[in-house]
């Protein structure tokens, strides 16, 4: 069965660097101060997609994401990995979204996309922790969703079979298409890049991406496929009140490094009596028992 797949992946900042100048003023994030990489629960999702694509031949994965120019790295490494195309959507308009936003320009993109059979993202992005874009998109477009996947398994005559986990152990699903599935982090890891598709899809930008002074900018011409799809607001037909921060009705306060740090410790020997007393604090303590 032909499948046309769309990947949500967000390019978010690193937040294991987190400083004091991760916010602005005006309480979003200060990108500019972090480093960015891709964010890890969609590199699962990434996966599954092209499990997907091996297992249904004519299948067809785009990778979506949403952010500043510098976002079409997230499309590249997407297709070092197998993805077929992808867009970005980029304007200032989109800029300071929050969940509610940030749903609404993407399901208004794939609408834009359409005949769209699948729509896998990660479970939660790293930034923010909420794991409610992918429910928020499913709701948007009307489709099917099942959320905590550890594994697609396949699909055949429309219906897909999907392994997912709950509290206690896991469950196997069957759901019609269109849907869309958030996966976990604990599913199966992205596979590396592969060497000629890097080849291939180096030069690879969205127009805003480019200065123009490439020693390769004859290749644009050349070759279609290095030039992402790049929206706006207008280009998806969206409203901007409901896009960025027009459209987010939350607001992050502040943005800190957390590090547990243990209050107290003990030093215990060898011998039964240190043991005995261990055992009894952690029962006394309710800790065990």
């Amino acid at each position: 069965m032909r499948l046309n797949i769309v990947v949500l992946a967000k390019q978010v900042s690193d937040t294991r660097n987190v400083g004091k100048d991760a916010m602005k003023a005006d309480g979003t994030i200060n990108r500019a101060a972090l480093p960015a990489i891709f964010n890890p629960d969609d590199l699962n999702a990434l996966e599954q997609a092209l499990r997907l694509k091996e297992q249904n031949p004519g299948t067809t994965v785009g990778i979506l994401t949403m952010g500043p120019p510098r976002a079409g790295e997230i499309i590249r490494q997407g297709l070092y990995r197998g993805a077929d195309t992808g867009w970005l959507l980029t304007d200032r308009l989109f800029a300071g979204a929050d969940t509610l936003a940030t749903s609404y320009a993407l399901a208004t993109a794939i609408k834009k996309i359409g005949n769209v059979d699948i729509v896998i993202c990660g479970r939660q992005a790293i930034d923010g922790d909420t794991a409610q874009v992918g429910p928020q998109v499913a709701q948007k477009l009307g489709m099917n969703q099942v959320t905590y996947a550890e594994e697609i398994l396949n699909i055949e005559k429309g219906i897909a079979t999907i392994r997912r986990h709950i509290d206690g152990g896991v469950e196997t699903v069957k759901v019609p298409l269109p849907l869309v599935v958030t996966v976990n982090g604990s599913a199966a890891p992205c596979r590396p890049c592969n060497v000629k598709l890097v080849m291939k899809y180096k030069y690879a930008t969205c127009p805003l991406e480019r200065t123009g002074n490439e020693p390769w900018k004859h290749l644009y011409e050349q070759r279609e496929f290095l030039t992402l799809n790049q929206w706006n607001v207008k280009d998806i037909d969206g409203d901007p009140t409901q896009c960025g921060l027009s459209g987010s009705p939350t607001k992050v306060k502040t943005v800190q490094n957390i590090i547990f740090q243990a209050k107290e410790s003990k030093i215990l020997t060898s011998k039964d009596s240190d043991l005995d007393d261990l055992m009894k604090e952690l029962i006394n303590e309710k800790i065990i028992g």
